[in-house]
C-alpha cells in the first residue's frame, strides 16, 4: 500500500492562508491593530508558535488575548472550515492507501484540529512543524515523515496547496500533486477537489 501524506491548511481545511489576521483585529481596538500586525509580520510571533518556540498560549497571551485556550477554541471551530469531502475520500480509499499528515502549525492547534474534526483515526502518523522545530518547505521535515513512515520517498503522494513545498516533496523523491484551492499556476499533477484526487489516484 502506498501512502497518501496530506497538507492540512488548504487541503483539508478550506483556508489556505487562515483566517487568524482578521480573527484577531476583529477582537481588538482600532488603537491595538498596529501593535497586533508588528507581532504577527514583523516579530513573526505566528511563526515562531509553528515552529515550537513558545507555546499557543505564549503566543496568544503576548497578543492580548486574555484567555488564550478560549479564543484559540473559537478560532478553529467558528473560523477555519473543514473540507468534507476529506472524510468521503478517506472512507473510500483506505483500504487502497494509507494516510499521514504533515502540516505547518502551532502544536496545540494541531492536537486541536484533529480531534474536533475527527481526523486522528485517519493520520496515525502526524508530523507537525511545532513538534519537529522544522518547517515546510524544508528537506529536514520531509526526510523526518519518511523516518516516521519507515517507508521510501517512492511509495508517498503528497498532497499540498504550495508549489514551494510541492518542489521540496519532490526533490526527495515522492510523487505530488498540488490541491490548487489558490489558483496556481503549476506544470505537474493538479486537483480542485478530492472528487478529483480520487478519479486521479
Amino acid at each position: 500500500m502506498k501512502t497518501i501524506i496530506f497538507d492540512m491548511y488548504g487541503v483539508i481545511l478550506k483556508e489556505s492562508k487562515g483566517n487568524f489576521i482578521p480573527y484577531t483585529i476583529g477582537h481588538f481596538p482600532q488603537a491595538e491593530h498596529e501593535r497586533i500586525m508588528k507581532l504577527i509580520i514583523v516579530d513573526k510571533l505566528f511563526t515562531k508558535a509553528g515552529n515550537g518556540e513558545i507555546t499557543s498560549d505564549e503566543f496568544l497571551t503576548a497578543i492580548g488575548f486574555k484567555n488564550p485556550a478560549f479564543h484559540m477554541r473559537d478560532y478553529i471551530e467558528n473560523h477555519l472550515t473543514m473540507d468534507e469531502g476529506f472524510y468521503v475520500f478517506a472512507e473510500a480509499m483506505k483500504e487502497k492507501y494509507n494516510y499521514a499528515l504533515l502540516s505547518n502549525d502551532v502544536s496545540a492547534w494541531s492536537k486541536y484540529i484533529t480531534a474536533y474534526y475527527k481526523l486522528d483515526k485517519y493520520f496515525p502518523v502526524k508530523i507537525v512543524s511545532a513538534d519537529v522545530f522544522c518547517r515546510k518547505p524544508e528537506i529536514k521535515i520531509f526526510q523526518i515523515a519518511l523516518e516516521r513512515l519507515g517507508i521510501p520517498a517512492e511509495e508517498c503522494i503528497f498532497i499540498d496547496n504550495s508549489t514551494e513545498n510541492l518542489n521540496a516533496a519532490s526533490s526527495v523523491g515522492m510523487d505530488v500533486i498540488l490541491f490548487n484551492r489558490d489558483n496556481e499556476s503549476y506544470d505537474g499533477k493538479t486537483i480542485y477537489s478530492f472528487e478529483e484526487l480520487a478519479r486521479l489516484v
